[in-house]
């Protein structure tokens, strides 16, 4: 549902739009409604943005972990508890909320990048470090990639 990289600007009230692309996408599905939600990662802060559909399918997986596992526990303190439905306004902007927008570090430009089901809201500098890698950690990523992917 969700592919490719388009860079759009924040503005001061924390609106931006979504690609037209994805936002073509969503009506597609008669569903347009979105969950955006901070990213599990605090290296690499990013949020992360689903159909309403896909996000469901998540929090139902969510709610089959044990109670009393404090792994789930902090899942759903985390995730589950930072996410925020989001509707797209008339001129396909989405209002990202003061908290989330800290934890990400979206100020002036933003990156929306496609990952399939879900899609991933950046700060462009971050974006540009999140992609940098060395040489070895480059090699070991392929590796990775070609095990995984069986190519």
């Amino acid at each position: 549902m969700f592919r490719g990289q388009y860079e759009h600007a924040i503005d001061a009230k924390g609106r931006t739009s979504l690609p037209s692309r994805y936002r073509d996408a969503l009506v597609a599905s008669g569903d347009p409604r979105l969950v955006i939600t901070r990213s599990l990662d605090r290296k690499q802060p990013c949020l992360h943005v689903f159909p309403m559909k896909e996000w469901e399918k998540i929090e139902e997986r969510i709610a089959e972990l044990p109670e009393l596992d404090p792994h789930a526990t902090m899942l759903r303190r985390i995730y589950v508890s930072a996410a925020v439905d989001c509707e797209l306004d008339k001129h396909g902007r989405l209002l990202i909320p003061n908290s989330l927008r800290d934890f990400a570090g979206l100020q002036k430009s933003v990156v929306w990048a496609g990952g399939g089901k879900k899609a991933e809201l950046w700060a462009k500098e971050k974006w540009d470090e999140a992609l940098t890698m060395t040489e070895e950690q480059e090699q070991a990523f392929l590796r990775a990639v070609a095990e995984q992917l069986r190519i």
